[in-house]
Formats: C-alpha cells, sequence, structure tokens
C-alpha cells in the first residue's frame, strides 16, 4: 500500500513537454538521442517507477547539499536559468566565479571514481558529458571555472573537481553546438552512435537510452 502511495505521488503532474532548445545536461550523448529529445519524439523507453524513486532520491540529497551551501553562502544563486540562442537550461549553483553542479551517486560507483581519480585517471574524460553541461553554464555565464560536487547517496561523502572554464572546454561545447545545430536545421536524423560509458564498444548508453527501441526497430529496416 505504501509503496502505492509513494508511485502515485511521484508520478508526473503534466506530461513533459520539450522545449525544442537544446539541453546542456544532454551534451556528450548520442546525437541521435539528443535531436529526438529536442524534437519531443514519443520515448519508447518512458521513465519507470523505480527511476522516478531513484531521481526522486537524488533530488533531495542535492536539495540538501545546495539548501547547506546556499546558509553559508548566502549570495550564492541557485536554479538560475541559463537561456543564450537556441541554448536552454538550469544552473544548480552560480557563485561570483564559477557555476558548480551537484551529482548524487550510488554509494559503489562514487567510491570505483573516487579510485579513479586517485590511480591518475583524466577527471576531463571520466566525468566529460557532466564538464560539458556545467561548462556550458560557466561559458554563457561568464564564469571563470566549473567544479562538479558528486554526493554518494548512501553516506553524504562529497568529491569536488574544479576546473577552468578555458579554450578547450570552449572549443569541446563550440563542436557539440555545431553539430547538433547542423542536423537540426537540416532536419537531418543523426546515425544511432552512442558516445558514453565506452561508446559502440560497450554500447550502455544504449540501454539507458528512452528511445532504444524505435531507434532498434530503424535499424533493423534499413
Amino acid at each position: 500500500m505504501i509503496q502505492e502511495i509513494i508511485n502515485e505521488a511521484l508520478k508526473p503532474k503534466e506530461e513533459h513537454k520539450s522545449s525544442g532548445l537544446i539541453s546542456p545536461s544532454k551534451l556528450g550523448q548520442c546525437y541521435r538521442r539528443q535531436y529526438w529529445a529536442r524534437k519531443g519524439e514519443p520515448e519508447s523507453e518512458p521513465i519507470n517507477e523505480r527511476t522516478r524513486r531513484v531521481f526522486a532520491m537524488g533530488n533531495m540529497v542535492e536539495k540538501f547539499i545546495i539548501d547547506n551551501l546556499l546558509i553559508r553562502y548566502p549570495d550564492w544563486q541557485t536554479q538560475v536559468k541559463v537561456l543564450k540562442d537556441d541554448v536552454y537550461g538550469y544552473a544548480d549553483l552560480v557563485t561570483p566565479d564559477e557555476v558548480a553542479d551537484v551529482k548524487s551517486q550510488h554509494s559503489r560507483k562514487f567510491w570505483y571514481n573516487s579510485k579513479d581519480v586517485d590511480g591518475g585517471k583524466d577527471i576531463r574524460d571520466m566525468f566529460y558529458p557532466n564538464w560539458m553541461q556545467v561548462m556550458t553554464y560557466a561559458w554563457i555565464l561568464g564564469k571563470e571555472k566549473a567544479r562538479l560536487i558528486y554526493v554518494s547517496k548512501d553516506d553524504l561523502s562529497i568529491q569536488e573537481y574544479v576546473l577552468p572554464c578555458d579554450d578547450y572546454w570552449k572549443g569541446e561545447i563550440d563542436m557539440e553546438l555545431t553539430k547538433i545545430r547542423y542536423f537540426w536545421d537540416f532536419k537531418t536524423l543523426p546515425i544511432a552512435k552512442p558516445r558514453l560509458y565506452g561508446g559502440e564498444e560497450t554500447k550502455k548508453e544504449c540501454g539507458y537510452c528512452s528511445f532504444k527501441t524505435t531507434c532498434s526497430n530503424l535499424e533493423e529496416k534499413k
């Protein structure tokens, strides 16, 4: 009974509609996936009840972190609307000189990533799509740097990483936006090519894609 009540409470009150703009939170993903999301294509694998619960827990953890930061730094801003040309999103935290994004994780993934960083792995590559999102906000808002704050949902352990919003990231963002705009302007459906979690070699991104069946059926017809 209680599970049903919680599941019902987490159901969206209204249908989500695409803004028709580029979402920084999706940068780095498969271009076809981004194209369909921007277009508002019906999802063949919509979010299920368990995923809603996972997201809800993540949101509560992230809100706890942000609320406590704002107590200490009341001049910081949260959920700042970022809109420039065809790019639209909301930044978690904006300080006088940086943009920060809070990401909650399962503890196993959190500690696995921590060991990789301690082992010398490049944080630019490890967290590439997350950097693309927060760096886009930093670039548009004219901030000098960006910060990623990872939180273990099990025990509130935190790892944070800071990088400058430099020419490297501005170049990466510019290339990404140029490709997305090309497909959009010419109404050209991008090829199915996963880019996250090992890309085409693992195809893990496909397993998390909300358009998985639609995409697979289209590829089978070729």
